[in-house]
C-alpha cells in the first residue's frame, strides 16, 4: 500500500461537535490541514469561531451553533452543514460535559447532574448521528473495495471502561457510547458506513484541567501534585494531548482502516488495557 493510503482524502465534508475547544477543536484542525470542508457544531458560536481562526488558510471551514439536547437544533445545525459544504461523509461526535454527580446515596432532591450527563454525552451522540445520517454522502460504487467511506466516529472516554466513585453518569453516559456504536455499525454495516469510537484517558485540556483541580481541592495539594498521583496509574507517565486524539480518529476515516467498526480504540497511555 502506498504511504499516501494513510491520509484522509481531501476535500471530505467533515461535521465535528464541540469543536470550539479541547479535542473537538484538534480534531477540526486536524481535518482542515487535510485539505476538508469542516462544519463546526457547538452551543458557544465564539469558540467555534476561534477555532476558525486558529485553521488560518487550511481548509474551509464554518461554524454552526446548536445543543446537541435539543433534536430540533441538531436536525437544523446538521442541515444548514449540509447545504453549506454538501453532503457529510465524516460524522465526529465529540462533544460532551463532564465532572462528578455525587454520591449514589445522596439524599433525594440534592443536585444531582445524571441526567444533564446522560442527555448530553450519550443523547447527544445519538441525536447527532441521527441527524447526519439524514445528509450522508451516497455509497460510493466501489465502498466495498476500498473506495470512498462514510463514518461515523464518536469520541468515549476511558471512563467508558472503569469506574470512578461519584462520576455514575460520566461512566454510565461513556459505556453507553460505546455500545451505541457497536449497535449502529450492526446496523449500517451493509451500508459500507463504519462507525468507531475513541476513549482518551487523560488528555491535556481544560476540562482534564478542571479534574485535577477538584481532585486537588478534595486532597488539600497542589496541581502539579495531583498531576504526579494521577500519573502513577499511567504506564508511559504522561498525559496525552488533543493532537495526538485527533490524529487517531483521522486515522480511522483512512482506506488503512477499512476493516475497522464497531470498536473502541482505547488510547490512555496503557492506564487501560484490554
Amino acid at each position: 500500500m502506498s504511504a499516501d493510503a494513510a491520509a484522509p482524502d481531501p476535500g471530505r465534508h467533515v461535521v465535528v461537535t464541540g469543536a470550539g475547544s479541547g479535542i473537538g477543536r484538534a480534531i477540526a484542525l486536524r481535518f482542515a490541514s487535510d485539505g476538508a470542508r469542516v462544519s463546526l457544531l457547538g452551543r458557544r458560536v465564539s469558540a467555534l469561531e476561534e477555532t476558525m481562526a486558529l485553521a488560518g488558510s487550511a481548509g474551509s471551514l464554518r461554524a454552526h451553533g446548536c445543543d446537541l439536547r435539543d433534536p430540533g437544533s441538531v436536525r437544523a445545525a446538521v442541515a444548514s452543514a449540509a447545504a453549506a459544504f454538501g453532503p457529510v461523509e465524516v460524522a465526529i461526535a465529540n462533544a460532551g460535559v463532564g465532572g462528578p454527580n455525587g454520591p449514589c446515596y445522596q439524599e433525594e432532591g440534592a443536585e444531582d447532574r445524571f441526567d444533564e450527563l446522560v442527555s448530553t454525552n450519550l443523547g447527544g451522540t445519538y441525536r447527532f448521528f441521527r441527524a447526519a445520517l439524514e445528509h450522508l454522502a451516497p455509497e460510493a460504487p466501489d465502498a466495498a473495495l476500498g473506495g470512498p467511506r462514510r463514518h461515523l466516529v464518536a469520541v468515549s472516554s476511558i471512563l467508558a471502561r472503569i469506574g470512578v466513585a461519584g462520576y455514575t453518569g460520566y461512566c454510565a453516559s461513556k459505556a453507553g457510547v460505546s455500545g451505541l456504536v457497536r449497535a449502529f455499525a450492526a446496523e449500517l454495516a451493509p451500508l459500507h458506513i463504519q462507525v468507531n469510537a475513541v476513549a482518551p484517558g487523560w488528555v491535556d485540556t481544560a476540562m482534564a484541567r478542571e479534574g485535577l483541580d477538584g481532585m486537588a481541592a478534595a486532597m488539600g495539594i497542589s496541581q502539579e501534585e495531583a498531576l504526579a498521583i494521577a500519573m502513577k496509574d499511567v504506564p508511559l507517565g504522561r498525559m496525552g494531548r488533543p493532537e495526538e486524539v485527533a490524529g487517531l480518529v483521522a486515522w480511522l476515516t483512512t482506506a488503512d482502516a477499512q476493516g475497522v467498526t464497531g470498536q473502541t480504540m482505547d488510547m490512555n497511555g496503557g492506564a487501560f488495557m484490554s
